[in-house]
């Protein structure tokens, strides 16, 4: 009897956690709305679909998802896996399809270059040993394609942040060797803060499968140990699975920036490592 009070009183303080964190989670979103107060969701099935806990792969607004489930490829259900409280940190499996992933890479490929960091004094791009890829950005044409439309109001629905507040997608490749040192995604300098805020929350999608190594690290998430290309470390190490997308955050819910979101990019130890990463401001960025 004992152990059946127990259990319920476990069960109950779950609940009402889980209420409460809900509720913070609302009240940030609420601070990232536009100061009239307008909501950037459309209608209710979104939010009734995300209390749910899934979302169809192909639900969104975009022309390509409408191809999508005309082609029966909406059957493909994407599970958020809560990976981290602090930092903030979910991992989506299937979020983006084979299709998906090979046209980002098809698109991206004759125009890699080698990858620049923000410059803390001056918020330009320079060239550093601290990250070793290759890379490129989705131009503002290419942010038409039904395609990347579909991908973009994925996220947007994933993430509660409007599509306008997101920066172009910089798609990623890291060959053998090649890796991004440990960084935060929030802006030390005025210049980038100018155009739509600091940033709120990063998605990073994977597009590759056979990489061994290239996992992303978070060494702040928890206590656990993991391997990042081959070594043992303590924190949280997501492997780099195709189609899979980790979400994380900046900033506290609070509207602070969020130190433990400190994350790295592994060196990969075979094959290559192809990603695609879309950051969300405050406001609107176009």
């Amino acid at each position: 009897m004992a152990w059946n009070k127990l259990i319920l009183g476990l069960l109950t303080l779950v609940s009402v956690g889980m209420i409460i964190g809900s509720l913070f989670q609302l009240e940030f979103i609420h601070r990232l709305e536009e100061p009239l107060g307008v909501s950037h969701w459309e209608n209710d099935k979104e939010a009734a679909a995300l209390r749910i806990g899934y979302v169809t792969a192909s639900q969104g607004k975009g022309k390509g998802d409408k191809q999508n489930k005309e082609k029966g490829k909406d059957k493909v259900v994407v599970k958020p896996e809560v990976i981290s409280w602090l930092p903030r940190m979910i991992l989506f499996h299937s979020f983006l399809s084979d299709e998906e992933c090979e046209f980002l890479k098809a698109l991206s490929r004759p125009r890699l270059e080698i990858s620049t960091v923000v410059d803390a004094k001056t918020g330009k791009g320079v060239k550093s040993q601290v990250r070793t890829s290759s890379g490129m950005f989705l131009s503002s044409e290419e942010r038409k394609h039904p395609i990347v439309q579909a991908i973009e109001n994925r996220i947007a629905t994933f993430s509660q942040i409007p599509v306008e507040n997101g920066e172009l997608i910089q798609v990623l490749r890291y060959e053998v060797n090649q890796q991004y040192r440990p960084h935060h995604d929030y802006f030390s300098d005025s210049y980038n803060l100018k155009r739509g805020g600091q940033r709120v929350a990063t998605i990073l999608m994977y597009l590759s499968d056979n990489v061994e190594g290239g996992e992303t690290h978070f060494p702040l998430a928890g206590d656990g140990v993991c391997s990042c290309g081959g070594k043992k470390v303590s924190g949280v190490c997501i492997k780099p699975n195709k189609g899979d997308a980790v979400l994380f955050w900046s900033m506290d819910l609070n509207g602070e920036s969020d130190r433990n979101s400190l994350h790295a990019g592994c060196p990969v130890l075979k094959g290559e490592k192809w990603s695609a990463t879309k950051w969300m401001r405050q406001k609107a960025t176009y």
